[in-house]
């Protein structure tokens, strides 16, 4: 094989593929807003017709995927240093940051605009100030800044059911305010949780997470008080209209055992947890995927049961 063969068929294997372009939409985040957002859209007090609810999850989903590809534009030179990142399509070397640029820029433009026009512009307006909270708020301003980065950027994170319910109503409500502050509080200690044992990522990324400038002693704590709080607004949320008897039964079982979970963490020592290399933090932070997915999909329970009088109370 020549020369000119083999550097055609390195430059062939080096070419992003469709797959590099979609890692860039982060699609596991992608399908929590998905999720999110349907239960939003479907626990509103309103019938949506099915191709504007369909049309208004893919906008959102889009948009989602476009906040994705700019967090990676802009935090390409940290991804490139934690093992957790670097094998994303930018560090790797398949895709050139401009081009993420400029598909985030593109596709914000268009899951905005088509939003707007599928379901009504306050949900198309709400949706461009989510990109935004996320991308230059939390990624370009707080991320790098502050410990309590994912406190606060993790309102970005809880946005899209509150985007859902306004595709369906135009309106707001304390309902997918409650939904928002579910997301909200359960973003420090799943977040934290991963940091326990990726530290060193954070530390050679530079990264002021809360283990980096207080240590995991104070994140232990941190842990266990957010969840303690999180723990009573989860169970709150049963007695409002997104919630019922299906509802309570999920929140206080999954509580229960999140509570447990962090109280376990809260008295690990460092030894403890080398010596297991972070076994309890690593059920912990597992057990936080299902804690979200469980309590969303009990919203969705009840809403889907009302028009039969059986979801709610």
């Amino acid at each position: 094989m020549s020369d000119a063969s083999i550097n055609a068929s390195r430059a062939y294997e080096d070419e992003a593929s469709f797959g590099d372009y979609f890692a860039l939409l982060k699609p596991r985040v992608m399908s929590l807003v998905v999720f999110t957002a349907l239960v939003g859209l479907l626990a509103a007090p309103v019938a949506v017709h099915p191709v504007v609810g369909f049309c208004a999850i893919l906008f959102i989903a889009i948009g989602g995927g476009a906040s994705g590809a700019l967090n990676m534009w802009w935090d390409a030179d940290i991804d490139k240093v934690m093992k957790r990142t670097k094998g994303r399509p930018i560090p790797a070397g398949k895709v050139e940051p401009g081009e993420a640029l400029a598909l985030g820029l593109a596709l914000s433009g268009l899951s905005v605009i088509m939003l707007a026009l599928a379901a009504n512009v306050f949900a198309g307006a709400f949706l461009a100030f989510t990109i935004f909270f996320y991308v230059v708020v939390y990624t370009m301003w707080l991320k790098r800044a502050t410990p309590q980065n994912i406190v606060i950027g993790g309102a970005a994170g809880a946005f899209p059911p509150v985007i859902g319910w306004i595709a369906a109503t135009g309106t707001m409500s304390v309902e997918p305010w409650l939904m928002f502050l579910l997301t909200f509080m359960w973003t420090p200690p799943h977040f934290w949780a991963l940091a326990l044992f990726m530290r060193s990522d954070y530390d050679d990324a530079g990264v002021p997470m809360l283990t980096v400038t207080h240590g995991r002693r104070a994140t232990r704590v941190h842990i266990l008080v957010y969840t303690v709080l999180l723990a009573v607004l989860a169970i709150g949320t049963a007695f409002s209209g997104i919630g019922g008897p299906l509802y309570l039964a999920a929140a206080l079982v999954m509580n229960a055992l999140f509570l447990h979970g962090a109280w376990k963490i809260t008295r690990r020592d460092e030894n403890d947890s080398e010596a297991d290399n972070f076994k309890v933090e690593r059920s912990f932070f597992k057990l936080s995927l299902l804690y979200l997915f469980l309590h969303f999909g009990a919203i969705l329970a009840e809403a889907l049961l009302k028009p039969y009088g059986l979801g709610g109370w």
